[in-house]
């Protein structure tokens, strides 16, 4: 006779929003695995119409506390293109540098607080603090450092407020003067590269953790951005590569070819596909469609943690999060050096040449993001669309459910141990749950 095993997570914990973990298995047979999604659907899209343009980025920043620039950098890219927008190189310059600000912050709160304690055997961070004091002192300061990067150049980092259609609002900083701009920039590098020892630490913390990452595979679709600039992190067209190598490119504008949106019964968030049945967006995606694009500094982090791609275990996500942390760090050193070479100038933000149809595209640390809106011929927005990382993902958490439970079956795990693989696999993925249910099923009765 076979094992029986009732695995019930309700609301994970240390992910963001509700999802639940369901596992029956009776006499050895799987009666059901399912990630669900029980959350109450918000309807985002919904409240942009009737918004003028310069109002929308900063509604659909709401979406998420912890992706708000992503957010607010889709919306504007999605903005612009509708209304012929083309924005300055400093403006891409400083945009550049507030996306990689808001990757390293969330990274480093994934790693740190969300993660780490799963690797340590932690129930939380909160014990961490008397008997790993030094690490959760690191965390912090990371953690500090990347709410005033994102400051700096954003006004603040959780719902930006200087980045508007067509530029920026003020210079870094909120600086009265372009030369008071440039001292803000200086002061900002010279924080980036005194954060580098701790990111060193952090890496030999990793290293260290190594041996307690699960050892898991399914080869699985990758997308993301790719940028001929820099590793895809703020623009470029959509890149799918799939486990035998082939790789495809995609205009944003043909988003929808690629995302495919579809409804099942256990969730309230969409899911996605494109070649095959689930795709995986975020750090670990990037990596693996972008390796070379990495800074050398991040590259030699990842050759020493043992990082290899094509990658195909999700629960490495995390690692290649910590190594996005350590690129972000040294290219927004070299950006800014950019824009301190060209000469900081106060520029006026573009106004619009037409009203029509456009869509934008940006990774977030949970992957990549799509906005698209349409506007009248007074400004105001008639159409709004957003597909959120975490819907993308929602599909392949599901199927990665479906071969790892039975491979725990079959090596015998007890069923803690089940759950903990099965809750870790959730968090690896960093989701954002709350941000991806957008589904509403309406029965009309006559």
């Amino acid at each position: 006779m076979g094992r029986n095993v009732n695995i019930s997570v309700h609301h994970i914990t240390r992910v963001e929003g509700h999802g639940n973990i369901v596992v029956n298995v009776k006499n050895g047979t799987i009666e059901k695995c399912e990630w669900q999604v029980p959350e109450a659907p918000r309807f985002f899209e919904a409240m942009v119409r009737g918004r003028h343009y310069s109002e929308v980025a900063r509604i659909t920043s709401r979406i998420c506390g912890i992706c708000s620039v992503g957010h607010t950098l889709a919306s504007l890219k999605a903005s612009e293109a509708a209304l012929g927008i083309e924005v300055s190189e400093q403006t891409v310059l400083l945009r550049r540098i507030l996306k990689h600000a808001e990757n390293f912050d969330s990274h480093i709160l994934h790693v740190y607080f969300l993660v780490a304690p799963d690797l340590v055997g932690a129930p939380s961070v909160f014990p961490l603090a008397a008997t790993h004091t030094e690490v959760v002192k690191r965390a912090l300061r990371m953690k500090r450092l990347g709410h005033e990067w994102g400051s700096c150049i954003g006004g603040r980092t959780t719902h930006p407020t200087r980045a508007v259609v067509g530029g920026f609002s003020s210079l870094p900083g909120a600086a009265p003067t372009v030369r008071q701009g440039e001292k803000n920039l200086v002061e900002l590098k010279q924080k980036l590269l005194a954060a580098v020892p701790d990111a060193v630490e952090t890496y030999k913390l990793l290293l260290s953790l190594a041996g307690n990452i699960p050892s898991f595979t399914r080869p699985t679709e990758y997308v993301g951005l790719v940028d001929d600039y820099e590793y895809g992190l703020y623009d470029g067209k959509i890149g799918c590569l799939l486990p035998d190598g082939k790789r495809e490119l995609v205009e944003v504008s043909d988003y929808r070819t690629v995302t495919n949106e579809y409804v099942v019964d256990r969730s309230t968030a969409k899911y996605a596909k494109h070649r095959l049945d689930s795709y995986m967006a975020g750090a670990l995606a990037r990596i693996n469609i972008n390796y070379n694009r990495l800074h050398p500094e991040a590259r030699k982090l990842a050759e020493g943690l043992g990082f290899k791609t094509p990658c195909f275990n999700p629960y490495m996500n995390s690692v290649a999060q910590f190594i996005e942390a350590v690129h972000s760090v040294y290219t927004s050193v070299e950006l800014i050096d950019r824009v301190l070479t060209k000469g900081l100038k106060d520029e006026t933000p573009v106004k619009p040449a037409k009203f029509a149809r456009g869509a934008g595209a940006a990774e977030v640390p949970r992957g990549i993001l799509f906005h698209e809106y349409e506007y009248d011929s007074d400004g105001f927005c008639t159409m709004g669309n957003c597909i959120i990382p975490t819907n993308q993902n929602h599909g392949n958490i599901q199927k990665d459910f479906e071969k790892l439970v039975p491979e725990m079956l079959a090596a015998n795990r007890p069923e803690p141990e089940m759950e903990l693989g099965l809750e870790m696999l959730v968090r690896a993925y960093d989701p954002c749950i709350s941000c991806s249910t957008h589904y509403l099923d309406v029965t009309f009765k006559r």
